[in-house]
Order: C-alpha cells, then structure tokens, then sequence
C-alpha cells in the first residue's frame, strides 16, 4: 500500500484525536484463479471522507460490500469495533412491491428511534422499583441508561418529521410526493428514498456506492452541503468529479490489485500520483543505468589482475543494491474523435410554442428556443422538469405541439439516457456495429471497436453480458459510425469511469459540430458548454454567466438553508443539552434526599423499637420497688424522659414518613 508521507505527516496530530471506525487488514478477494486485488490495508476514521477510485472493474464496490459484511474476502480481516454502525447505499436497488408513502419509508428509517425509547422506558421502570442505590448492578443500570441517552439524542436531536421533510425536499421531492405511494415512483427516485432513509438512519460509518447516479445537479449541490457537515465517516464511489473534490479530503485508488492512499482530494490525488510515478521512473531508470555501467565494468576487467580488488568492490556494490519499485498504473483507455461534421445552415434549430404534455400533465409549454451552427449547449435543471423531453423533441422521438424546424443540412445523432439499453441483447459486440453501418466505414469496424476498448474475443461477446460501462462505450461507437453536425446527448457519463469521461470529454471538446447535451456532471460541462439553459416550471431560460453562475446561485441558497437548519439544530441542542444537565443533576439531588429519608425513617423506627423496650423494662424496675420511695421517685423522673423521647420520635417517624410517601408519589407519577 502506498502512502503519501508528507500527507501523513500533516494529518497525524488529526488523526490520533479521531476514533477509529474500521480497519482493514491484508485483505484479498480472489474468484478461482483470478485474483481481484490483494493485500488490502488501510483505517477509516472518525470524520474521515474518503474517495475509492478506480477503473470499472478494478473492485471497489466489491470492496465496499467487504466492508459491509456482504461477501467474505478471501484473506485478512475487517475489524469494526462494538457499537459501530455501517450503512450501505448499493449502486443497484431491489425494488419492492410497498403501499408505504413517500413519507412514511422514509421515516422508518428512525426504528432505532422507537426501539430506544422503548428501551429507555423500561430501563426507567427497573430503576423506579430498585432500591440498591449503591450497587453495581444498579450503576450499570444508569450506565446504559445515560448511553441510550446519547445515542437518542443523536438521532433525535430534532423534530423527526421536520428531519424527513428537509431530507426529502433537499433530494428532490415535493409537497405533493410526500403522500404518494413509493409503488408510483421510477427506479431512480426509489433510490433517493433509500438515500434519503440512510442520512436519516445518521450511521458512524457511510458507505455510499455512486449516490449522485440518479441525482440531478441541484440534489447532488445539497448531497455534498450535507456531507460536509456529517458527524460520521464517509467512504464513497463516485465517476463526479466535482462532488469527489468537494465531500473527499482523502482519495484511495485500487489499480491493478494494489491500493494508493492518499490524503488529499481527488484532483490533487492525480497531480500528486503523475509526480510520483514521474520520481519513481526517473530513480529506475537511474538504477538501472548505475546497474548496467558497473556490470560493464565488472564484465571489461573481471580477469584483469590490476582490477581485481576494484571488480570485487564493484561485485558487492551490486548486491547491495535494493531495487527500485516502480508502480504500474493501468492506462488502457478508449481512444476516438468525432467525424468531421458536415457543414449546416447557420440556424440548426428554431422552436416555437413547443409543448408537451403525458396523460394530462403539462411538462413543457410554449417553449421558444434557437441554436446557431457551433453551439455547444446544456440543459439543465431538476429531475422531472422536461430535460430528456425537450432532447427527444428535437431528436425526432416524440410527438408535441408547436413548431419546431430543424435547419438546413442539419444531421442528428442522438444518444438516450438509457441508451444502453436500448441496444439489441441477443447481438454480440461486432453485430450491434454491423447493423448500423453502412458504407465504406464497415471496413473500419473492428479498428473502431478497438478504440473503445473491445478487442480479441471481447467483440464477440453477447451484448447481454457486458457491464453498464461496456453497454455505454459500445453505443457510444455506434454514435460515430456516421458523421453528424448536431449531437443530442442525454447523460452521456452515468455508467463511464473518470477516465473514460475525461475522453469523451476531451472527444467533444475537438468536436467542430454543434451539441445539445443533458447533464449533471458540473467538471465534465465546464469548459465543454459556452451556453447554459435551465429547464423549469415547464419553461427554459438562458443562465448568464454559464454553468458557474448556475451552481454559485443554487449553491448559495442550499448554504443558507443548511445554515439555518444548523443554527436551530445548535439552539434545539443546547437548549435540550442543558435540560438534560438540569433533569440529571435533579434527579442526582432527589435520589440523595431520597436515600436520606429512608435512612432517617429506618433509624426513627429503630430508635422507637429502643425506647419502646427500654420503658418497658423501666415499667417493670417500677413495680419491683413500689416501697422504696427515693428508688421510685428516680426511676419514675427516668420513665418520663423515656415517654417524652418516644414521643418526640414517633413525630420524626411519622414526619419522614409522610415526606417519603410525598416524593415517591411524585417519582411515580413523573
């Protein structure tokens, strides 16, 4: 595993103030032969946000599901200290048949909540009916108690709903969704309610497996606001590199088996590993130039008397030479450009009162939109608000009101959002090309293929088997089959690792043909875009200042919602912070005047019993000695201070008594 010394350095004093959550030590994962990564070995702490990267396939989920206690690794041990709790968000849902409300699953995630006060309220029950007040078993009573306390504190430091409602509304979702059966929602938004149910839950450790996946770009902005404020550690796959730079302040790289850790984000990582492999060459290759000129010495002057001393100290000179390791880094990569794109009219597209609705719902209406020839344009916005129809409009896919015309010589290529499955299954890689192409680019195919990453028999693979990355990258080599001037793309980048989006970036970017894209990746639209338009309330504006000005704008009024959320969480805290001080140190005071009755009220009653028998035995001196009159008169002067202390006592007795009833009465009743 490597490490980044100087990072460590910096971190250490940080480090040792954090409580250590899980340890993972030399773990390995291996399927038959194949061995995935091994020697695993690295501690997630307290606070810690961490950012697993890596190419497709390079094992980092399966990695989180070690972590999770979903599979077992193959070697090593994944150490998780008692109490710790770990949530998963799986990249792929299971979705239930539930006549639950949008509301009422996600506020299931607060079981532990009932389930603790039930706790407590058993626990408060025992107490009341003990009276062991100084033994170990009633201490470990209050023990348990004041950490149920805490832990409900945690998770309850607010209004429940007030929390389901802020959660929900900042993923996206309405007013009006909060009643509606989660049964009516799409796979996507299922998956922000296990989301939503998982920030709710307030874990110690977040394992989070693409989260942005199905979030737009407005969600995504208040998911990192409230990852930054997160009690717990973060651990989190991501293919966005912006959300990656703003949640993570530490990036681990699986590659090739082996691990990199470094404590620093995502774009700082790749700087600080192109430096370090730039080191570690130059030092190879400096060793290996030192190697090779003092075996050539060895090699000229191995039988030359004159030499020999000097060959020997050469020979031991090489023996003690400790090899430089020289890290492989995995750079296979696709490689394409788009074809040149034929030349269109200087209007490419002009839309007039266009409109649409489904079954009754407007979703957009009376638009008017215009594209000149070179544009490179975004649309963007919340879920639901009409991005993908707008797109398929213009792509030809669906029918609608109003007029749209398409300008001279303007050819489309068009990538869906599900465009991956929207590709024939029962083909292999080579026969989805084949059955697209026409002319002279069908000599071209395999050299294509090639570029995108599929060679040898990988072409012949059924498309049925191939990953969401491999699906993405296939139908992306079905886009330049056939030269276009104006591509409609609808997230482009859902199932492409870093890498590979950073080439198709890079693809468009040379591209000399006009682009409509649909996106929520903020890194891979910056610089690619030169016109921002947002899509919402069923119209499209134009954002001045492009997608920076857009972010800046939302990312403002998300901070002051967390902000003020934040202030009145602290106040709520403290305020119930020092309640619980002043309850505790109450019932501290009332447990000792207690305990200080009951002791008053037993010695009384041993006290009575005393007096009681020692005017019982004076009672009988009395009747002994009737005649001796100077006898009597003392004893009798003795038997009067005994009735006088009796009496006097019996007033304490009955006192402590009726103060005792009075607060055990008042302890029941609270």
């Amino acid at each position: 595993m490597y490490s980044n010394e100087s990072s460590n350095c910096c971190n250490s004093l940080y480090l040792h103030s954090l409580k250590l959550m899980i340890a993972l030590n030399n773990i390995s994962l291996r399927f038959g032969s194949f061995t995935l990564f091994s020697d695993v070995g690295f501690m997630i702490n307290q606070r810690d946000r961490i950012g697993l990267v890596g190419k497709n396939g390079s094992g980092k989920t399966s990695l989180l599901k070690i972590i999770k206690g979903i599979i077992p690794p193959s070697e090593g041990t994944v150490s998780i200290p008692s109490g710790v709790s770990v949530g998963y968000l799986t990249q792929h849902l299971r979705v239930t048949n539930n006549n639950l409300s949008v509301f009422d699953e996600a506020a299931s995630a607060f079981s532990e909540v009932r389930s603790l006060e039930e706790e407590m309220e058993h626990i408060n029950l025992q107490i009341a009916e003990r009276t062991d007040y100084n033994s170990r078993e009633y201490e470990e009573l209050l023990e348990r108690l004041s950490h149920i306390n805490d832990r409900y504190h945690i998770l309850s430091s607010e209004n429940t709903d007030a929390m389901v409602v802020r959660t929900l509304k900042g993923l996206g979702f309405s007013d009006e969704d909060f009643t509606r059966n989660t049964a009516e929602f799409s796979g996507g938004w299922l998956m922000r309610i296990e989301l939503a149910k998982l920030l709710l839950q307030q874990p110690d450790v977040l394992l989070l497996d693409e989260p942005t996946n199905h979030l737009d770009i407005v969600a995504i902005q208040w998911l990192e606001e409230f990852l930054k404020e997160y009690s717990g550690a973060v651990v989190l796959i991501s293919h966005d590199r912006t959300f990656l730079d703003n949640v993570t302040q530490r990036t681990i790289e699986i590659s090739l088996g082996r691990i990199y850790d470094y404590k620093v984000p995502y774009s700082k990582f790749i700087v600080l590993r192109e430096e370090r492999l730039v080191q570690q060459k130059a030092a190879y290759e400096n060793q290996q130039k030192l190697i090779a000129e003092t075996e050539k010495f060895i090699e000229r002057f191995r039988y030359k008397a004159t030499k020999a001393n000097q060959v020997q100290s050469r020979i031991k000179q090489l023996e003690k030479i400790e090899p430089v390791e020289f890290d492989e880094i995995d750079r296979t990569a696709m490689h394409f450009r788009f074809p040149p794109a034929p030349r269109s009219g200087t209007i490419i597209l002009e839309a007039l009162g266009v409109s649409k609705s489904y079954t009754g719902v407007q979703v957009i209406k009376d638009i008017d939109f215009i594209a000149e020839r070179g544009d490179k344009v975004a649309l963007v916005g919340k879920n639901g608000e009409g991005k993908t129809t707008f797109a398929k409009i213009i792509a030809g896919k669906l029918q609608y009101d109003g007029n749209l015309k398409i300008g001279h010589n303007v050819k489309i290529g068009y990538y869906a959002q599900n465009q991956e499955e929207l590709l024939n299954e029962n083909l292999t890689v080579l026969e989805t090309l084949e059955a697209v192409a026409v002319g002279e680019v069908r000599n071209k195919l395999r050299e294509i293929l090639g570029a995108f990453m599929f060679s040898g028999d990988d072409i012949d693979k059924k498309v049925k088997v191939l990953s969401g990355g491999e699906k993405s990258r296939l139908a992306l080599a079905c886009l330049i089959l056939e030269p276009c001037n104006l591509l409609i793309l609808d997230e482009p980048t859902n199932h492409l690792d870093l890498q590979s989006k950073e080439i198709l970036r890079d693809a468009l970017t040379k591209y000399d043909g006009s682009l409509l894209i649909v996106s929520h990746d903020r890194y891979f639209l910056n610089g690619l875009v030169h016109k921002v338009f947002e899509v919402s309330r069923q119209s499209i504006k134009e954002e001045i200042g492009g997608i920076d000005a857009y972010m800046t704008r939302y990312r403002k009024q998300i901070q002051l919602q967390m902000s003020w959320a934040a202030q009145r969480l602290s106040s709520r805290n403290d305020n119930q912070e020092n309640t619980q001080k002043q309850n505790y140190i109450e019932k501290k005071e009332f447990e000792k005047q207690l305990r200080k009755l009951r002791r008053e009220h037993e010695n009384s009653e041993r006290k009575i019993a005393d007096l009681e028998a020692e005017i019982a035995q004076t009672e009988k001196l009395m009747m002994q000695q009737l005649n001796e009159s100077d006898t009597n008169s003392l004893i009798f002067e003795k038997y009067q201070k005994l009735k006088d202390k009796l009496e006097l006592e019996l007033q304490r007795w009955q006192q402590t008594g009726e103060e005792l009833h009075g607060l055990s009465s008042s302890d029941s009743s609270d």
